[in-house]
């Protein structure tokens, strides 16, 4: 339908889109859907950002500026803001224990957010500074935290596999395998009781996700304690490259406002080098390796494809890509079809994500390659069919976790509908 699609249809999903993320609005910042998200979450509210610039510039900008809001004294900007009061979700801010301004998380997520408020200047020129002057400096001390905290050998690690944003991912199972759960009694999820059990993580993995909790909590997030008996480290390509992309944006936006943006520039050679420590040699694919163990995890994910949108051409991925979009209807699954560990539709393991694939796709039409442009009118079609769901089966395209998803929506509005494609800038 995508490529001619009706201009009634494309009017219906638009409005559908904007429905949905006024509905998913909490007066200053989106949830990602009602129910089972009931917070602020870090790197969705960066995606919601460019959705709401379809529609309402100034709410746009507020959506990042109550994000950096929640930054914490030492730059960190938390995966979760707890802005308000729910008992019914699990684990909220008594198990976390943050000691940030605002209740929130111990833990970061991809700091996507600088790239995404780029996008906002160009699209709206007039206040573009008038708005980011007073996040910069904010910005510049969170991309500051992950090159003090977060690298090795020049990688960016994580030390929760909720900071990578790709929770249960096979990519961890590795490492994730060598940590010893504590006894932490009952408890009560809050997912399975609004998603099928069967599309969410184990339990197993998450008394493993609440464990690390736990020492962090303990040791009241300070990150000079915990950096060097961290039970969980391994170096990340959704991380890495994620962050070099913002580092490259974030020293643009500086330029723009006429800022010192010398730190920010030497921070890129570091990541690009550290990248580099994430090929696999044997798989010849970007990959996670535990840094504890030194053992990858021999995995070809949807975030190993994320090299393009870092601003590296390696020549060997696209094979993978290709490889891998050729075996499912919709493209790019976010665990390797061929691999045993392959489930279509349990969260990290398989399904489709709209928001990576329009990082992926731009990150290709940079480097003038046509799987791009193939890859946004796939999305587009997936959404077209299946609605705004939260993530998607990539073999038959159904929807699958949350429903009425702000980041979808969002993707739909900035990048993915004919409409977005026809007006945007950065269309391939």
């Amino acid at each position: 339908m995508t490529m001619d699609a009706q201009p009634q249809t494309t009017q219906r999903l638009d409005q559908e889109a904007r429905d949905i993320m006024i509905r998913n609005d909490r007066g200053g910042y989106s949830v990602p859907t009602h129910g089972l998200y009931p917070y602020q979450w870090n790197w969705d509210s960066a995606f919601a950002a460019i959705g709401y610039a379809a529609f309402d510039m100034d709410r746009a900008w507020i959506e990042l500026e109550t994000l950096m809001a929640a930054q914490w004294h030492d730059g960190m900007v938390p995966h979760i803001v707890f802005h308000e009061v729910d008992p019914g979700y699990f684990p909220g801010p008594d198990i976390w224990g943050g000691v940030g301004p605002v209740p929130s998380t111990g833990i970061s997520q991809p700091p996507v957010a600088a790239s995404m408020a780029l996008r906002l200047w160009d699209n709206d020129p007039e206040m573009g500074a008038e708005r980011f002057l007073p996040m910069f400096d904010g910005f510049v001390r969170w991309h500051r935290w992950f090159m003090d905290w977060r690298l090795h050998d020049g990688a960016v690690c994580i030390t929760h596999p909720w900071e990578s944003g790709r929770d249960n991912t096979p990519d961890w199972d590795g490492a994730m395998a060598n940590l010893i759960p504590r006894d932490l009694g009952e408890y009560q999820r809050r997912d399975t009781g609004h998603v099928d059990a069967s599309m969410r993580p184990h339990k197993s993995d998450y008394d493993r996700y609440l464990t690390l909790v736990a020492i962090g909590h303990e040791a009241r997030w300070e990150q000079g304690a915990l950096h060097a008996s961290w039970p969980f480290r391994v170096a990340d390509p959704t991380m890495t490259f994620i962050l070099l992309r913002a580092h490259r944006d974030l020293a643009e936006l500086g330029r723009r406002l006429g800022r010192d943006v010398s730190e920010i520039e030497s921070w890129i050679p570091i990541l690009e080098a550290g990248a580099e420590t994430l090929w696999n040699p044997e798989l010849k694919t970007y990959d996670v390796r535990d840094t504890l163990s030194g053992e990858w995890s021999c995995c070809v994910s949807n975030a190993s494809f994320l090299c393009w949108w870092a601003g590296i051409d390696r020549a060997e991925m696209l094979p993978h890509l290709r490889r891998v979009n050729r075996a499912v209807r919709f493209g790019v699954p976010s665990h390797d079809p061929e691999s045993p560990a392959f489930e279509a539709k349990r969260y990290w393991r398989g399904p489709v994500w709209a928001m990576l694939n329009m990082l992926i796709a731009e990150g290709l039409d940079e480097f003038g390659y046509d799987d791009g442009a193939l890859l946004r009118q796939n999305t587009a079609r997936m959404i077209e069919e299946n609605g705004f769901a939260e993530y998607f089966d990539p073999i038959t395209g159904a929807p699958a976790g949350g429903q009425n998803f702000t980041w979808t929506a969002a993707i739909w509005l900035d990048w993915a509908s004919p409409r977005a494609r026809e007006e945007n800038r950065w269309a391939g």
